[in-house]
């Protein structure tokens, strides 16, 4: 694993699997019938409170072509375990690759994530067959310099710099680079560092017209994203019961005043030694 991979860089991806074409010839009522029956048994809420409504929340950025028929496949499977389809991407890399990119509500997304939505969604995709050839699938998070396709994505990251290609051309051009401003109505607000001397440095580019966005790696995205990933961890294990226990002296910390000893050394007591001494009994004490 390269050191980009442990950054989060190009996400955590899942082990490859071979999917080949189905050659079974299934009528259209059989299809859904087994696809809805893979659903129902493959699928399962992950562990911990799940945002319904950032589950819920639709993509403004989506993949037409072959990519939109997988996506309109893997989006319930995902959504009916507890996370959100990020990013379908088909290539030619070793024969065919189809990379689904997802997360949990919160952001975050770990190995173990990977396997559970590779184990759920493949028979799913075999059963559907949206690919006419043999493809690898490939699961992975998003990574630092993730996309962002959802508003939710465009208002979580304001302040951090992105770059951002539109399907329709504004003021004549379809590059932008700057950052993030936030979100106003339907429009991104982005502050450029690529903008001439005769050109506005701030823009307003219509969500429903971005093609791609993606954030630049910066250093102040690693550390935040480091942040974010150490809360999410703390959040999971609170989640789960598995918070480490307390420090082995922390049960004995004092919650009160201290208390003073009883002195040894007083009247009373040299009174009585003299008198245990010359074995007269304590009056006190009685026989």
């Amino acid at each position: 694993m390269s050191e980009r991979d442990l950054l989060g860089h190009t996400g955590w991806a899942d082990r490859f699997s071979a999917h080949p074409r189905q050659s079974c010839q299934n009528t259209a009522l059989e299809t859904a019938q087994k696809r809805q029956r893979l659903t129902l048994e493959m699928t399962d809420l992950t562990a911990g409170y799940v945002d319904i409504e950032l589950l819920a929340e639709p993509r403004l950025v989506v993949e037409p072509g072959v990519a939109a028929r997988v996506s309109a496949i893997a989006t319930p499977v995902l959504q009916g375990m507890g996370y959100r389809l990020v990013r379908i991407k088909i290539s030619g890399e070793a024969g065919c690759t189809v990379q689904i990119m997802a997360e949990r509500p919160d952001g975050s997304m770990h190995i173990e994530d990977c396997e559970a939505i590779s184990r759920a969604l493949s028979p799913v995709l075999d059963v559907a067959d949206p690919i006419d050839r043999a493809y690898r699938l490939e699961i992975s998070s998003p990574g630092i310099d993730r996309p962002l396709v959802r508003r939710s994505d465009f208002e979580r990251f304001a302040g951090h710099l992105v770059k951002i290609e539109m399907a329709v051309a504004h003021q004549g051009r379809k590059r932008f680079r700057g950052t993030l401003a936030g979100v106003e109505g339907n429009a991104v607000r982005l502050h450029r560092d690529d903008a001439k001397s005769d050109e506005e440095s701030d823009i307003l580019l219509l969500m429903e017209e971005i093609a791609e966005a993606r954030l630049v790696l910066t250093d102040e995205l690693i550390a935040e994203s480091m942040r974010r990933g150490k809360a999410a961890e703390r959040e999971l294990k609170r989640n789960l019961g598995l918070e480490p226990p307390p420090a082995p002296h922390a049960d004995n910390r004092k919650t009160g005043p201290a208390k003073k000893p009883v002195p040894n050394k007083t009247n009373q007591h040299r009174l009585a030694a003299a008198r245990a001494r010359r074995g007269e009994t304590d009056p006190d004490r009685g026989d």
